[in-house]
């Protein structure tokens, strides 16, 4: 058995839903939220699809002004049946931004996966020192951390590794520039590592460029097992067994 440890499944992201997930059988998909409209749509697939669980959170990039209406939708639901974190959440520099209220809303979203002892999958782009130091002032680890689409350096990896924390590897690992998680995943052990897509974005080689979907989450483990010179059956086992503790999958 797979797991996609993360990938999101909202109308928005594709024609026809339905089609992606009978591509991936009877594997299991965990669906992120990002905003209001796609968490709506994981309370709704988890409630459809046995083989499909999901995480309800605010991405940084999508604050808004009706941010408290979204974050008690997420607390009303933060127990339904396969709602199994709050994600993806964190902190996002890459544009021009509000860092202040990105913090804000990022702690506020921890005390709730820590109110709910729930697990947490984290965003991070362009602030991951800012990232691991709210998540040690929070003191975040209390609950599983997992550090979603990881792409940073190895000694930051091991940092996050020695917190407790699980890094989630996805399609990056297959393109040819991307040394530091080729690296990541070489020099530490397969037991912190979550398979992931990020569906629709980051297709892996050899299809990059085109919409990504969870099915490819064998070609993630494909080269993971390249890198690190083992069977890939046994990487897909290893790996599902971790998403499985992760997320108290039952």
């Amino acid at each position: 058995m797979l797991i996609d440890s993360h990938c999101h499944l909202s109308h928005n992201d594709y024609e026809n839903v339905l089609d992606i997930i009978n591509n991936m059988k009877d594997n299991i998909m965990i669906v992120s939220g990002a905003d209001y409209e796609s968490n709506i749509d994981v309370v709704d697939l988890c409630k459809r699809y046995d083989n499909i669980y999901g995480v309800l959170g605010i991405h940084p990039t999508e604050i808004t002004d009706n941010i408290e209406e979204h974050l008690k939708y997420i607390e009303e639901h933060i127990n339904d049946k396969h709602i199994v974190g709050i994600g993806e959440i964190g902190l996002d520099y890459h544009y021009e931004c509000n860092k202040d209220l990105q913090k804000e809303i990022f702690i506020r979203q921890i005390k709730l996966a820590l109110k709910y002892q729930k697990p947490i999958v984290i965003h991070t782009r362009d602030a991951i020192q800012d990232t691991y130091d709210i998540l040690n002032s929070e003191n975040a680890y209390q609950v599983n951390v997992t550090i979603h689409c990881f792409s940073e350096s190895l000694e930051m990896a091991k940092l996050f590794i020695k917190k407790g924390a699980k890094l989630g590897i996805g399609g990056i690992v297959t393109f040819k520039n991307a040394k530091k998680t080729v690296d990541v995943v070489q020099n530490i052990d397969l037991k912190h590592i979550l398979l992931e897509t990020d569906s629709p974005y980051l297709a892996p080689e050899p299809l990059r460029g085109t919409k990504n979907e969870p099915k490819n989450v064998y070609l993630v483990a494909k080269k993971i097992a390249e890198i690190k010179n083992m069977d890939i059956a046994d990487v897909i086992e290893i790996t599902t067994s971790n998403s499985k503790t992760q997320f108290d999958l039952k």
